[in-house]
C-alpha cells in the first residue's frame, strides 16, 4: 500500500466522485465538503444503517443484565435554529469556546490545544526563544533551518548549552513560562513565541476565546434583539421536545429519541479532510432512563455502539472504546466514552474521535426547566447567579418531570447521550475499505488493483450488470436483469463499454461487492457469471435467483 494513503484516498474521492471541496470552482471554501453521487449514496447507506440499528429494526425487548426491559424508540426531526434562550441555558452562549491563536503576520489561525509551545533557555534558565508547532510536524530548529534572525538572536544571547522544554499552548505557558519583564509586565521582542509555519515565523498573539457558534439574524429588522445561532448540535432539539414525544407518543420511561441533521461549528481549524467540518451532520440519540437505572443503560449504550462500527467493517485492530479520565469530563458528566479510529492522517498510536457515549445525569432537562446549570465548590449542580443574586439564564419554567403511573414516582429521567457523526463515520469506513492489491490483467500482467472493501449494506452500488459484448442478445438480457434489481429497490449499474476487466477495476475501485456478466452460455443455461469483489471468485447463478440472492447477502 501507498505510504501517504490519506493522500490516495482524497485522490479517489475525488476522482469517483464521492467527495469534492465546496465551491471548488472560486477556489474552494475550507471546513465545507460537497458530497457526490457516490458519496450521497454512501453517507446516506450509513445514515440508514444507523437509523435502522437505533429505531427501524428495534423490538422493544431488551435484555438489561439477565432482566427484559421493554423500552421504545422515536425519531425526531428539529429545527436548525431554535430560541437563543435554549442556547443560553444549555451552556453553549457562554462556555462553547475554543482557545484560538493567531500570527501577527501570515494571519494563519490555530486552535491552542492543537499547538504545543517550545522555549529555549541558556544553562541559567533564562529563555532566549519560544516558538509554536504541530505535535507530528516539522519542529522549527532554533539554530538556523527557519528563522535565521530569531537564531541569531539566539546565538547572541547563549553563552552555555542550550536546553528545550515544550509544554501545551495554554495562555499561562505563553506568558509565565517566558518571564515577562517586572518592570512593564511584556514579553521581549525576541521571546514572543513564533509561528509554527516555518515560511513566516511571524510572532503568535496569547491564546483568547473563541465562540464556536454561527451567529444569524431571524427576522426583517436586523438588530441585535433579532440574533441567533445555527445549532451546534442536534441533542438541544430532543430535550426541549421531550414532553412533546412523552405526551403525543405515549412512550414510558426508558425510551430513546432519535435523530439525524445537519449540525454547525465554526471551527478554527479545520482541517484532515472532513474529520474536522465546519457544517455537518450528526446521529444523535438521547435515551430517558430512571436514575436507579442510569449506570446499567450507559454501559448497554457504551457496548453496543462499539459493536456497531465492527459489525459494519471496521477492525478490531484500529477501532477503541476509551473511557474519558476525571479531568476530561464535563462538570455534569457522570461517565463518558468514546469510540475512537486509527484515521491514516494520524500518527502511530492515535486515534480520532467517531462517536461519544455520555451519561449525563439530570443535567439538560434540568437546565431548561431552572436555568443554566453550574457546578458548586462540593460539586452539586446549581443555577448560576448573575451579579445581584439572580438566576443568569432562566429555563422556560416548564415542568419536565416524568410521572410513572406504575409505581406513582415523579422524577427528572437521566439521559444517555450517544452522539455520532455521521461524515466521521463514513470517512472512517472509506478509509477501512481503501484496499491495494495486485491481480493479473486479462494479459495475465499483474497490475496494482484499488478496491474499497465495503460491507455490501453500506456499498453506494450494489450490483454492476456487464454484458461481454453488444450483441447476441446480451445487452437485452443484461437490461432486463438491470431493471429487476432497480424495481426490487436495490442499486444497481449497468455498464457495457470497455473491456470487461476494465469494467471490473471501475467497479472494484468504488467498492460495487457483486458484478454480474451476461455471456455466450448465459442463453442456453440461464445463469450469469457473479463475480465477487474480495475474493474474485466466480459463480454461476440462474437469472431467476438473481434479486434474492443479493437480497439475502445484504442483510
Amino acid at each position: 500500500m501507498s505510504d501517504n494513503v490519506m493522500d490516495q484516498i482524497v485522490s479517489l474521492c475525488k476522482r469517483r466522485g464521492i467527495i469534492f471541496q465546496n465551491s471548488e470552482i472560486y477556489g474552494g471554501q475550507n471546513g465545507f465538503w460537497d458530497y457526490g453521487p457516490l458519496g450521497t449514496e454512501l453517507k446516506r447507506n450509513v445514515r440508514n444503517a444507523w437509523y435502522h440499528d437505533m429505531v427501524a429494526s428495534h423490538d422493544e425487548l431488551t435484555v438489561l443484565e439477565g432482566t427484559p426491559k421493554a423500552f421504545s424508540m422515536v425519531g425526531i426531526e428539529t429545527a436548525l435554529i431554535m430560541h437563543p434562550r435554549v442556547w443560553k441555558c444549555s451552556g453553549h452562549f457562554d462556555l462553547f469556546n475554543d482557545m484560538r491563536v493567531d500570527c501577527r503576520e501570515c494571519r494563519a489561525r490555530y486552535r491552542a490545544d492543537h499547538l504545543r509551545i517550545k522555549v529555549a533557555r541558556s544553562d541559567d534558565g533564562t529563555p532566549l526563544a519560544a516558538w509554536g508547532f504541530m505535535p507530528g510536524s516539522d519542529e522549527f530548529d532554533w539554530s538556523g533551518a527557519g528563522d535565521k534572525k530569531l537564531a541569531k538572536s539566539v546565538r547572541e544571547r547563549c553563552e552555555g548549552e542550550i536546553s528545550v522544554d515544550a509544554a501545551p499552548m495554554t495562555l499561562a505557558n505563553y506568558t509565565a513560562s517566558l518571564q515577562p519583564s517586572e518592570d512593564s509586565g511584556e514579553i521581549a521582542e525576541h521571546l514572543i513565541p513564533r509561528c509554527p509555519n516555518s515560511s513566516c515565523r511571524g510572532p503568535l498573539t496569547e491564546p483568547r476565546e473563541f465562540n464556536l457558534m454561527f451567529k444569524t439574524i431571524v427576522g426583517a429588522l436586523g438588530t441585535e434583539d433579532d440574533a441567533a445561532f445555527l445549532r451546534p448540535e442536534t441533542a438541544q432539539g430532543m430535550f426541549v421536545n421531550f414532553k412533546n414525544v412523552v405526551d403525543s407518543s405515549r412512550v414510558k420511561v426508558p425510551f430513546g429519541i432519535a435523530q439525524v441533521g445537519k449540525s454547525f461549528r465554526n471551527e478554527i481549524t479545520p482541517r484532515n479532510f472532513t474529520f474536522r467540518s465546519r457544517e455537518f451532520e450528526q446521529m444523535e440519540m438521547e435515551f430517558f432512563c430512571h436514575p436507579g437505572e442510569s449506570q446499567q443503560w450507559y454501559t448497554y449504550w457504551r457496548d453496543r455502539r462499539f459493536a456497531w462500527y465492527k459489525n459494519l467493517g471496521i477492525s478490531d485492530s484500529k477501532l477503541i472504546l476509551r473511557d474519558h479520565t476525571q479531568e476530561e469530563l464535563a462538570h455534569y458528566s457522570i461517565g463518558t466514552a468514546d469510540v475512537e479510529y486509527a484515521f491514516p492522517f494520524l500518527a502511530e498510536g492515535e486515534y480520532g474521535e467517531l462517536e461519544g457515549i455520555a451519561h449525563r445525569g439530570d443535567f439538560d432537562l434540568r437546565s431548561h426547566m431552572e436555568g443554566k446549570l453550574v457546578a458548586d465548590a462540593n460539586g452539586c449542580l446549581v443555577v448560576e447567579q448573575d451579579e445581584h443574586g439572580q438566576p443568569k439564564y432562566r429555563g422556560s419554567g416548564k415542568d419536565l418531570s416524568y410521572f410513572d403511573d406504575q409505581t406513582r414516582e415523579r422524577f427528572i429521567p437521566h439521559v444517555i447521550e450517544p452522539a455520532a457523526g455521521a461524515d466521521r463515520a463514513t470517512l472512517a469506513f472509506i478509509c477501512e475499505a481503501y484496499t491495494e492489491d495486485e491481480q493479473p490483467d486479462e494479459h495475465g500482467k499483474m497490475q496494482k488493483r484499488v478496491l474499497m472493501k465495503l460491507d455490501p449494506r453500506l456499498a453506494p452500488i450494489k450490483v454492476a450488470v456487464l454484458p461481454l459484448i453488444k450483441k447476441e442478445g446480451m445487452p437485452e438480457t443484461a437490461q432486463a436483469i438491470y431493471r429487476d434489481f432497480k424495481a426490487a429497490g436495490i442499486n444497481a449499474v449497468y455498464d457495457q463499454q470497455a473491456a470487461i476487466g476494465r469494467r471490473y477495476r471501475r467497479q472494484d475501485e468504488i467498492g460495487t461487492p457483486f458484478c454480474m456478466t451476461i455471456d455466450g452460455e448465459t442463453a442456453t443455461d440461464g445463469c450469469v457469471t457473479v463475480r465477487d469483489r474480495d475474493s474474485l471468485k466466480q459463480d454461476r447463478i440462474p437469472i431467476k435467483g438473481l434479486v434474492g440472492w443479493v437480497q439475502e447477502r445484504l442483510k
